[in-house]
């Protein structure tokens, strides 16, 4: 064991806030930790976590402050009995909301004399602190420079701006691609189940199909960031008729056609926009416009 280094709290002791706490004391941070169930502190105390009586005496334990909560309301409930103390703390909040709510808490908390970064941890509970995990970070640069290295414990610590939104957003996009892909995985593999082909059977056709999903993304970016959709190779028209035919399959294969029909009105409104002739990047444009 090593010098004992800067005291963290930690609120919330849902399984991530777990391995949070399992991680910095294992790299010698003494935590103090708050949960609304106290039960829920027993094994992190049993490592040597102190458990705090009150969210007002878990704040007053430590100048850094991480929650790891169900949603923002949750940090307001919580810290709501803790105002006294917020003066001078750096509240980190490793929640998930929206990012307008993470803005109205950053002002919540600097009203109270406590400086905000908005966190958005990217891997599951138990890749906490291992090789590949990362977080989003937004809010002061220099609050985030100060505790960049206890931070980094949790996951690689990325800062994305100023503003303390953008954590958010970057988490939620990221999640945005994660779950609209699981969700086509699933739809793909039921749509040949229908047929009586295995899951297993799909896989490695699936798998192929993700792996090269990665290598299209560099010139789409590119298209996106000039505004310019050349379609060449594959036409707004040409992939909006594939779509048709992944709904007509659907419904010929009797499974839900919720996921395909929003594909395929994404491509009837970017067609009706004007931009049939275009490549299937054009769809951003209309993406970014609520529909009707």
């Amino acid at each position: 064991m090593g010098a004992k280094k800067s005291p963290v709290t930690l609120i919330g002791l849902g399984p991530m806030g777990q391995a949070m706490v399992t991680v910095l004391l294992g790299n010698d941070h003494p935590v103090t930790v708050w949960n609304r169930t106290a039960s829920r502190a027993d094994g992190v105390v049993a490592q040597g976590a102190v458990r705090a009586t009150s969210p007002a005496e878990a704040v007053a334990a430590s100048g850094l402050v991480l929650l790891s909560l169900t949603d923002y309301q949750a940090m307001y409930d919580i810290l709501g009995q803790a105002e006294d103390e917020l003066s001078g703390r750096v509240l980190v909040n490793l929640s998930s909301d929206t990012p307008a709510k993470t803005r109205e808490a950053a002002a919540w908390a600097a009203e109270r004399g406590a400086t905000f970064l908005t966190g958005g941890v990217m891997v599951p509970a138990p890749l906490v602190g291992q090789e590949g995990a990362y977080v989003f970070y937004s809010g002061p640069r220099a609050a985030f420079d100060q505790h960049r290295d206890t931070l980094a414990l949790i996951g690689r610590p990325d800062y994305v701006g100023e503003d303390h939104g953008l954590a958010q957003l970057f988490y939620q996009a990221q999640l945005d691609i994660f779950l609209t892909s699981l969700s086509a995985y699933l739809h793909a593999t039921a749509l040949v189940g229908s047929a009586g082909v295995s899951a297993k059977e799909f896989l490695p056709w699936a798998a192929s199909n993700f792996d090269e999903l990665g290598s299209y993304l560099s010139e789409a970016a590119e298209a996106i960031d000039a505004g310019r959709h050349p379609g060449e190779l594959a036409t707004a028209i040409m992939m909006g008729a594939t779509a048709d035919h992944i709904v007509g399959a659907s419904r010929d294969a009797g499974i839900d056609q919720g996921l395909p029909e929003a594909v395929r009105a994404q491509y009837d409104r970017a067609i009706a926009a004007g931009h049939g002739k275009d490549s299937w990047t054009s769809l951003i444009e209309v993406i970014k416009k609520p529909s009707a």
